[in-house]
């Protein structure tokens, strides 16, 4: 909170939770836009652009020791035009210098930290940067003289700096992208998984050692290489990584949802924030795995990530909030950790000395906790619970003599009513900083996968949170001329939005489609394709760019190419001209997505495994993909057999429409012509099998209809 004496500045009028969080610095910061370079020019001071994000451990650090600082601030405001920007509002903002400051120092993350001239080129980076300087890492009140001084005395260095730094990084943007060198093929997938199969820890899971950071795009494409080859090491590597995640410190074992990473190679302590993107993009990992297995338990989590999702991350009008911080109290993780004392205590009073035991046991909390603060390494005497058995192994080792309360669903019942004493009282915890902005790119992946997940579990609550969720999004994220934004918040909808949100909000209309049938679903999706190829599409080299020409505030359109927490612009424009084409038998569409395989052939293949959305889209590219059209009378107990057959499977490469019987099929048959000629077989529900659109001969058998898919 402010000082009661602060005044605010123009940050003050901003929507985001994270610029909100800097209005009443005393650093004279103000957002991006040509008000600040206009000043920056006519007073002839370099840009100190400072980039980061609500929910960011480390933002939160710099800011308290620099930019509350009234001395650094007096710097800056003497010197600098000092913009801030948050990453998530503007991500192309954030591309180009991120890119910028990998190119001059060798590394990014966040706070990211430019200097740049008047004209937006940028001839200092770096990331974070305490007050004085200390042990070898420089401090503003250094550096900042420093800066001003180069700006003054050397403003032709810096000048050519700035343009070779610009120069480089669109350089970065066309290097291979469109040259159609390197096929993408089935031997692609193959270096795909072996890249992955030789990073891969079989102890913990990951493909890495520490940190550890969720890649869920990447298990997708490994279950996809298992179903494709019979290969069970894609999925095995996939159980391994999630079951091990599932009882780590990164899963919230009181109020469920997964944080952002491990810091260890355990996935013990993580960074505490939670991402909305993460959830979805898990929640989607653990249902297909589901599929595959047939284990519960994986659905078991999908569902826990949706709760934590539907309380925690739910606005009232039904769209999904970003973000939960990782601080409060003034640290990291204050909310989530425990004293063994204050454990033992609340338990004993709420459900006995024995259950208090059996949560310690297996909750893992020591008396000396297994909590390390991060800059001292000193234990804190906190504990981040997570879980070295499962109910049914501390079962069998409390031993025959207790046999009665250590079934595995005795242990399993007692051990929720421990949970929920805990979450009772952690809600009267100072709770995190809620990042209640609402983007529509994740949004989208969201929407994509309460969607599968509801089709998978025939579960019609989660299809309603993603109806609810795309309607939210179709009709309060529009400008004036009906063109989608990105940003919504406190009743505000701006920013346009970019091949990101286009994409990933077309996934979710796609999955929308396959778990309601609803043709208008398909309709709006192909609505926003035609808009993401006619306004992002690069004609020359192929490829989107990640915005549209009338964006003209960034100095360089880049292309997302390869995948980092959440899957490229590129590769899911890719697997959405592929699932569309597919879905509405238009070619032409078809024929898009085989000319960015091509564009895409030489990223890919110089390093697969670091585009596995790409691996994902490529793998339906091979084929053998399949359409199942089935019609019939909605409701119908024969039409409900066969769909639920469908719904069940896991078949990455089979696209499913819904006829109805009747009228009531012309809306579908607009969208997608070639379901016209499929009519029902003595009046009782049909399905038509199909590879590449060359169908068998129609069935009014489950089991038949099953056999023809193989």
């Amino acid at each position: 909170m402010p000082d009661s004496g602060a005044r605010p500045n123009r940050l003050a009028r901003e929507k985001s939770p994270y610029l909100l969080q800097h209005a009443f610095n005393p650093v004279d910061w103000v957002p991006w836009g040509e008000e600040a370079f206009a000043r920056a020019r006519s007073e002839d001071r370099p840009i100190f652009l400072s980039i980061g994000y609500a929910t960011c451990h480390w933002c939160h650090v710099m800011e308290h020791e620099s930019f509350e600082d009234e001395d650094v601030a007096a710097l800056l405001n003497r010197d600098f035009v000092s913009i801030k920007v948050d990453r998530e509002e503007r991500p192309d903002i954030d591309g180009v210098y991120m890119t910028a400051c990998q190119l001059m120092t060798g590394q990014g993350g966040w706070p990211l930290t430019i200097v740049m001239t008047p004209d937006k080129q940028p001839f200092f980076a770096g990331t974070y940067f305490p007050r004085e300087s200390v042990a070898g890492r420089a401090g503003m009140l250094d550096l900042l003289p420093r800066l001003a001084a180069l700006w003054r005395e050397r403003r032709a260095d810096v000048e050519a700096a700035g343009a070779s730094a610009l120069a480089a990084i669109r350089e970065v943007e066309v290097r291979g992208l469109g040259s159609g060198e390197g096929a993408l093929d089935e031997e692609t997938l193959r270096r795909g998984f072996g890249d992955l199969h030789a990073r891969f820890d079989p102890h913990q899971g990951g493909f890495s050692r520490a940190p550890k950071f969720p890649a869920p795009h990447q298990l997708l494409f490994l279950l996809r290489w298992s179903d494709r080859t019979g290969d069970r090491r894609g999925v095995e590597m996939v159980e391994k990584t999630l079951v091990s995640m599932r009882r780590g410190g990164i899963f919230d074992h009181v109020g469920y949802g997964f944080h952002r990473y491990s810091t260890d190679a355990r996935w013990l302590v993580p960074h505490f924030e939670k991402m909305l993107y993460d959830q979805a993009l898990l929640a989607m990992a653990y249902t297909e795995l589901w599929q595959v297995t047939g284990d519960d338990a994986h659905r078991r989590v999908a569902l826990e990530i949706y709760e934590y999702v539907a309380r925690d991350l739910t606005d009232a009008e039904g769209g999904f909030y970003s973000a939960e911080d990782a601080d409060s109290e003034g640290r990291e993780g204050a909310f989530y950790v425990w004293t063994r004392e204050e454990f033992d205590e609340l338990l004993t009073e709420a459900l006995g000395e024995d259950a208090a035991g059996l949560a310690r046991r297996a909750f893992r909390v020591e008396a000396r906790g297994n909590f390390a603060d991060e800059a001292s390494g000193l234990r804190t005497g906190e504990n981040i619970l997570h879980m070295g058995e499962t109910p049914a192994e501390i079962a069998e080792a409390l031993g025959a003599e207790a046999a009665d309360a250590a079934r595995a669903e005795d242990v399993e019942q007692r051990l929720e009513q421990a949970r929920r004493v805990l979450f009772e009282k952690r809600e009267t915890r100072e709770r995190p900083l809620l990042d209640d902005k609402i983007l529509t790119d994740w949004n989208g992946l969201m929407i994509a996968a309460l969607a599968r997940s509801g089709l998978a579990f025939g579960d019609e609550s989660l299809v309603a949170s993603a109806a609810r969720a795309a309607d939210f999004i179709l009709d309060r994220l529009r400008d004036g001329e009906g063109r989608l934004l990105h940003r919504y918040r406190d009743g505000d909808a701006a920013i346009p939005a970019g091949a990101a949100d286009h994409a990933c909000l077309i996934w979710g209309l796609v999955e929308l489609y396959g778990a309601t049938f609803d043709p208008r679903w398909l309709r709006a999706a192909r609505e926003l394709l035609d808009a993401l190829l006619e306004r992002f599409w690069d004609p020359d080299r192929l490829g989107v760019f990640n915005v549209d020409a009338a964006q003209r505030d960034v100095p360089v359109r880049q292309k997302e190419l390869y995948d980092g927490a959440t899957p490229s612009a590129n590769a899911t424009t890719w697997y959405v001209l592929l699932r569309l084409g597919r879905l509405t038998g238009d070619l032409e569409l078809l024929d898009r997505a085989e000319a960015l395989r091509g564009a895409l052939a030489g990223p890919v293949a110089g390093a697969p495994s670091a585009h596995t959305m790409s691996l994902v889209a490529l793998d339906l590219a091979l084929g053998p993909a399949q359409e199942v059209v089935v019609t019939g009378e909605p409701g119908e107990p024969g039409t409900r057999r066969m769909l639920a057959a469908l719904a069940a499977r896991y078949a990455p490469r089979t696209a499913v429409l819904f006829k109805p019987a009747g009228g009531s099929s012309e809306a579908l048959a607009e969208i997608a012509p070639f379901t016209a000629p499929h009519d029902l077989l003595d009046g009782k529900a049909t399905a038509y099998v199909c590879t590449d659109f060359a169908c068998r001969r129609p069935t009014t058998d489950v089991a038949e209809m099953v056999e023809q898919l193989g």
